[in-house]
This record gives C-alpha cells, sequence and structure tokens, in this order.
C-alpha cells in the first residue's frame, strides 16, 4: 500500500525554518497541503504535538483520510458559518495555549495550475480571526512551474517555505496574503532554471520540439519547422558576429517569420536584440538608437521602402535579410544538420553561448512613452526566462496550442510572448505583421485554429464589426493588457463571440507579465461533496499575480507600507522585475528600492488574491485635494454618451493645470455634435443625475478628428495633454 512507502526529506528543501517557533502553540496555514506533503511536515515537526484542523466534510486523499483515523493523530472539525464556530475557535485557541502545533488542511481543491493558495478568502478569515499566532506556510511543487526544457520533477520534489509568525493586530487576512506572495517569490528563485541563458534555453526549446512544432507566416502562408528556422537563425549569426563588434543589433521589422529569425539570430551571435518602435517620432527613435549604442540594423528591403519616415542610418549599417538568406542554403543546412546531430551543450560550445546567463542584460526595449520620453529597459537572462516560466505556468499550454503572433515586437507582450514563450514551451506560432488588419487575423484564426489570442481593448473592439463569431471558435484564452479592460468592450466580445476576455497586467519592467486572469475551473462537486472550489476570473481586476511574484501598496505620497486590501501605489518584487534603467542611475532610483518595482499605478487586493487596478497614477488628477481616476471617469463618460458599442476609441479625459482646485479635467472626443459649451453642460447633468462626484466631471470637452493611440493600442496620454492645454 502507498501509505506504507517510508517518506523522507530527500526530496524537501526548507526555507524559513527558523520562523518556526521552538516553544509554545501556533497555526500553520499552508498555501496547499497534500498527502506526502504532510507527512514530511510531520517529520520537519517531530517532537511537537499536532492538531488537525479541517472544515467538517471536507474531501481528501483517500490517504490522508486514512492518517487522520489513526489513533495517534488528534483531528478537529469546524462547520464555519454555524453557531458553534465560536466554540471551535475556542478550542483551537485552546490547543495552543497546551503547547500544539494546530495544521490547517485544506480540502481539495478545484483551481487553474499554480495558484497561490488553495484556500478560499472566506476560510482563511474564520481561521485568522481564532487568536491566535500563525505561521504561514507556502507548498511549492516543483513539477508546477517547471520548463518543458528541464528535467522531469517528480511529485515528492518539493518546497516548504516559513514566514515570519503573525500575532495579535498582525494577524489578519491582508498581512497572510502579503507574507505568502514573498515567500513564493523566495520559492521562485530557488528554481535552476533561473540560472540559464536565453541563448542555452532557445538551444534547448528548438532541440526538443524542433520537428514538432512550426511557424506560420501569416502573410503568405510559408509554413517552417523550428528546426529551420533555428538553422537559418544560426546561419544569420554568423554574418552578425562578422558585421559588428557592438554589444546590441537594432531589428527593425513587424512581427513575422523574419523578424523571428532575426531575433533568434542575435541571440545566437551573443549579442542583445533590439527591437526599435519604427512607429514613435524621429526623436524618440535616433535617441533610443543613439543610448543602445547600436551600429547594425536587421531589417528587409520591402520594409525600409514602406517606412519612408523612419530615421533610416546609412545603407552600409543595415543587414537587409533578404538578400542575404537566399545566398546562404549551403550554411543553412550545415546548421540543421549540425543542430540535430550535437547535444545542447557542445552547440552552445560551438557558437560562445554560455548555459548562465543570469543578471547580465539579454534584451533591452524601450518603453512606449505614453506619458514621456521612452526609458531603456534592460532585462536580464533571469528577467526573460523567469518570465516564460510563470506566464507558462499559469497557462498550462500543451504542444498542439497556438499562438497568434501580431502584436509589435518592440512591444514587451509580443516580444516575450510571441518570441520565447513558444520557442521554449513548444508552441505553434502564427504570425502576422499588424493587429489592426481584423478580418485577416480572424482569417488566420480560424484555419490554423490558434488557441491563444493576445491582444488590447482598442484591437478588440475592431473585432466587434465584420468578424464572424465560428471564427474564434478555437480560442481557449484571449487575454488583453495594455491598458484597462472597460466591461462595456468585455460584455460585447463575450456577446458576440462567446469567450470571456481575459484581462492581465504587466509592464515593460516586469518582463512584462505580472497578472493574468484564467477561465474558471470547473467544480469538482457542490458544496455538500466537500470539494473546494476557487476562482480564477473576476470581472474587473487583472487577475492573480503570476508564481513567484510578490505585491505590495504603499501610500503613494509617502510610500509607506498600508494593508493590501486598501487602495495606493503598487510595488512589485520577484526574478523578472528589470534590474535597472539603460544608463539612467536617478530614474532607476526613483523605482527601484531594496529589490521592490513603484509601478506608478494605484490598486489594491482582494480577499481572493485579485489585483484590481485603479489607474496609472498619471492618470490621476488631485482634484481639490481628491485623487480622481481618468479611466473610471471615461467609463462612465461611454455609457453616459452611448458609446458603448463603438469600435473605435472615441474619448480621453485627461487631467491640465488649473488655478483654483489644482487641476481640472478636460474630455476629448472625436464625435460629432452642437456647440461644445451647451454639450459639456447636459453631460454634466447626466453624470450627476447618475451619481457621480461634481470633481469627477470634465470642465471643457475639445473635439478631435482622432483621439491619439499608440502602435501598441495604448492611449497616447502625451500628445492628449498637449492637444488639452493648447485647447485651454
Amino acid at each position: 500500500m502507498a501509505s506504507e512507502k517510508p517518506v523522507t526529506l530527500k526530496d524537501l528543501t526548507i526555507l524559513g525554518k527558523e520562523n518556526i517557533p521552538s516553544g509554545g502553540g501556533f497555526l500553520i496555514l499552508p498555501s496547499q497541503l497534500g498527502y506526502f506533503d504532510l507527512l514530511r511536515l510531520e517529520l520537519v515537526l517531530a517532537g511537537r504535538e499536532i492538531v488537525y484542523v479541517l472544515k467538517k466534510g471536507a474531501a481528501l486523499h483517500p490517504l490522508l483520510r486514512v492518517h487522520l483515523e489513526r489513533e495517534s493523530v488528534h483531528a478537529m472539525e469546524f462547520t464555519p458559518g454555524e453557531t458553534e464556530t465560536s466554540a471551535y475557535r475556542s478550542a483551537m485557541a485552546d490547543a495552543a495555549k497546551s503547547g500544539a502545533v494546530i495544521i490547517y488542511l485544506p480540502a481539495e481543491a478545484a483551481t487553474m495550475v499554480s495558484p497561490m493558495t488553495t484556500v478560499p478568502g472566506t476560510k482563511l478569515e474564520f481561521l485568522l480571526k481564532a487568536g491566535i499566532p500563525v505561521l504561514p506556510l507556502h507548498v511549492h511543487r516543483r513539477q508546477d512551474t517547471a520548463l518543458p526544457i528541464e528535467r522531469r520533477y517528480s511529485d515528492a520534489e518539493v518546497i516548504f517555505n516559513f514566514g515570519k509568525v503573525l500575532q495579535g493586530e498582525d494577524t489578519n487576512l491582508p498581512n497572510y496574503q502579503e507574507s505568502l506572495l514573498l515567500l513564493s517569490e523566495q520559492c521562485i528563485n530557488e528554481c535552476a532554471a533561473l540560472d540559464l541563458s536565453l541563448g542555452y534555453a532557445l538551444i534547448l526549446g528548438f532541440k526538443k520540439h524542433g520537428t514538432r512544432n512550426s511557424v506560420v507566416d501569416g502573410k503568405d502562408d510559408k509554413i517552417l519547422r523550428f528546426d529551420k528556422v533555428f538553422a537559418t537563425a544560426l546561419a544569420l549569426s554568423e554574418v552578425v558576429k562578422k558585421e559588428t563588434k557592438k554589444d546590441r543589433v537594432g531589428i527593425i521589422l513587424p512581427p513575422g517569420l523574419g523578424g523571428l529569425i532575426c531575433n533568434v539570430a542575435v541571440v545566437m551571435a551573443g549579442k542583445i536584440p533590439v527591437n526599435l518602435n519604427f512607429t514613435a517620432g524621429r526623436a524618440a527613435i535616433e535617441s533610443s538608437i543613439r543610448r543602445g549604442e547600436i551600429d547594425r540594423f536587421l531589417t528587409a528591403d520591402i520594409f525600409v521602402r514602406k517606412m519612408q519616415s523612419f530615421p533610416w542610418p546609412p545603407s552600409k549599417q543595415l543587414i537587409l535579410i533578404e538578400r542575404i538568406l537566399p545566398k546562404m542554403k549551403l550554411a543553412i543546412a550545415k546548421w540543421l544538420v549540425l543542430s540535430k546531430i550535437l547535444p545542447a551543450a557542445i552547440l552552445a560550445a560551438m557558437l560562445g553561448i554560455s548555459k548562465k546567463g543570469g543578471r547580465k542584460e539579454a534584451l533591452l526595449l524601450f518603453t512606449s512613452g505614453s506619458s514621456g520620453e521612452p526609458k531603456g529597459v534592460a532585462l536580464t537572462h533571469r528577467n526573460l526566462v523567469a518570465n516564460v516560466m510563470q506566464f507558462g505556468s499559469r497557462l498550462g499550454m500543451q504542444s498542439n496550442d497556438s499562438i497568434l503572433g501580431c502584436l509589435p515586437l518592440f512591444h514587451s507582450f509580443g516580444c516575450t510572448v510571441t518570441l520565447w514563450f513558444p520557442i521554449i514551451y513548444g508552441l505553434h506560432l502564427v504570425t502576422y505583421p499588424s493587429p489592426l488588419e481584423v478580418k485577416k487575423l480572424a482569417q488566420l484564426i480560424e484555419k490554423y485554429r490558434i488557441t491563444l489570442m493576445i491582444s488590447t481593448p482598442t484591437f478588440l473592439r475592431s473585432y466587434l464589426r465584420g468578424v464572424n463569431r465560428e471564427s474564434l471558435a478555437s480560442l481557449k484564452y484571449c487575454v488583453t493588457g495594455a491598458e484597462k479592460l472597460p466591461s462595456t468592450v468585455a460584455e460585447a466580445f463575450e456577446t458576440r463571440f462567446g469567450k470571456t476576455v481575459l484581462e492581465g497586467y504587466g509592464l515593460t519592467e516586469t518582463s512584462p507579465a505580472s497578472n493574468l486572469n484564467l477561465p474558471d475551473p470547473e467544480s469538482l462537486g457542490d458544496e455538500e461533496s466537500g470539494y473546494c472550489w476557487l476562482p480564477s476570473h473576476r470581472q474587473g481586476s487583472v487577475g492573480h499575480v503570476v508564481p513567484g511574484m510578490a505585491v505590495r501598496i504603499t501610500n503613494p505620497d509617502t510610500d509607506e507600507p498600508i494593508p493590501l486590501h486598501q487602495s495606493g501605489m503598487i510595488w512589485f518584487k520577484g526574478p523578472n522585475v528589470f534590474e535597472g534603467y539603460l544608463n539612467d542611475p536617478k530614474r532607476t532610483a526613483e523605482v527601484l528600492k531594496d529589490g521592490w518595482f513603484r509601478t506608478g499605478d494605484i490598486g489594491r487586493v482582494d480577499l481572493d488574491g485579485f489585483l484590481y487596478i485603479e489607474g496609472r497614477l498619471s492618470r490621476f488628477s488631485k482634484i481639490a485635494g481628491e485623487m480622481v481616476p481618468h479611466e473610471t471617469v471615461e467609463e462612465a463618460l461611454v455609457k453616459a454618451m452611448g458609446l458603448e458599442n463603438e469600435t473605435v476609441r472615441k474619448i480621453a479625459v485627461v487631467g491640465v493645470p488649473d488655478i483654483d482646485k489644482g487641476e481640472a479635467l478636460i474630455l476629448l472626443t472625436s464625435m460629432p455634435g452642437g456647440p461644445e459649451h451647451q454639450e459639456i453642460l447636459d453631460l454634466r447633468y447626466r453624470l450627476l443625475d447618475k451619481g457621480m462626484p461634481p470633481l469627477w466631471i470634465p470642465k471643457k470637452m475639445i473635439r478631435v478628428s482622432d483621439i491619439p493611440v499608440l502602435a501598441s493600442g495604448k492611449l497616447d496620454v502625451q500628445n492628449c495633454e498637449k492637444i488639452a492645454k493648447a485647447g485651454m
């Protein structure tokens, strides 16, 4: 019988053991606890009296149930919500006073991959109010976050991480959640894969998935297997090495087979790819090239001709791929053979690719500049490998799944999710150069049975016009980010296509994914069956943090910590958090403190761990001492103006200086209409009738031909503010 197999501490890593009290009673609240985890925990606590606490009728592993029925094991069952609740709390408190260690046993739970915890917030609140010191325990199963290119981890390989004991007034849900997230972050940092260089991770990915997965160039339906993509990139990498001695190489290409090959080639040349934002202004582009110290650029003839406004460097600095690749058939054939027969380690040595990358720069991205001059975000090997691991472990995709890659490669989501992620995880990739041509994209989704689409609310609006419901039938996930998802867009998309839009969140500085909503899991049974069900999606939130991300909330003015459930400045800590802006220590010091990153966004966490973004600090106005969120005002205006079904953005709210109240709100609109003064007056009455505070109502309306939007789909805040100030 499996229960008779001796359990040892051989496959267990223990962190925070010094936090386990040597005397006195306390409650251990684990994130999850399976049968073998429990047996190991008993070994860790050898010599201490243990009392197990569980919900009456909770569904448990059969072996665990047998274990609890032994005479030597003490178990206590409680029924939350009934009159005996206080009696059970008293019994727990009495057991703790006698010096016993009380361990809560979570029921088997229906949940998505890699949850923060398998205990619902309401149960945690019940247990935390028992008046007993609480020892948080994060249980990390290595197989849950392992990359496909790693060795297979067994069920037994686990990390226990004990947090600091919560006592007295500190014993509350926000503090417990904050502790658990920090413990998760520490566990992820123990993963050996984070030491891999991006180049070596890609070599392992190409070798593992080379004949099974492919890239489709949606422009001409050309299909190339991963092994041939790899061979082509290796041949091109030899050219890159000869052409420049600089560390960084520019890439000026849209999403497509060419863009993928060029990025891989630069990495295989031992250099740092810089995908330049060809939609930015001349000054921003020239600044990026200068600060990146770039002297060679991979691009294509057709793109040079198309982008006439781009400040192209001298032709001798351009490496035009469609001119040189056709001449490299022999080199490609050579690398195709070598990449198959040589082990990854020998191949890497031949290429000069180190197995370990760590905290060295692997990728340079420039922020979109939606609210200021673009900043150079230097992401490390550790950042990128970590985020691929985090994002991939949450989605749990299979080798037959496919991704639509149409976001710009200079966009952080477009880069991580459509370049490195599919290669390392072994997923099909279908590319297209523009996210705007939604009819063509819908055809590709239908033709190639695409399962994951990454988009933005701005681009999703376009699908609501002229795309058939059947075209998107294959999608498992429609993930959106870059800007707040309006409820009107989410509801309209679900009504039309029967697909829930899963809002996520991330920043260039977090490589980028930090949060993700997922489809809710199917129930394992009704409440009476004893199983636990945890939501993975909550409308209006950006979802749970990815594994290994810690969250802190502070007062925006003082940076003093406040409870997670209160609204304030969001800070992140994790292996995917960048280590600084390129040659800019001043701005780096403004956002990085002791490993924590100040996001600039205002938000809060709810009792089930969902993060809510209430707006970017730059998209708040302080009016008469009150913080007014522009995006909340915009959502109310959309409803008041009847714009729910519009497929493009028609309004934007910005703040401008105001002598009397500090700031005033200005409404930009591309809607035609009558006199602006009369319209803003009518709008004011409508908003007041709906209960909007007077301070939140725009002071003036300015008509524009189009609302300025960046190529990434984000609102161009900087240009909106210029228009508003000029119109005052």
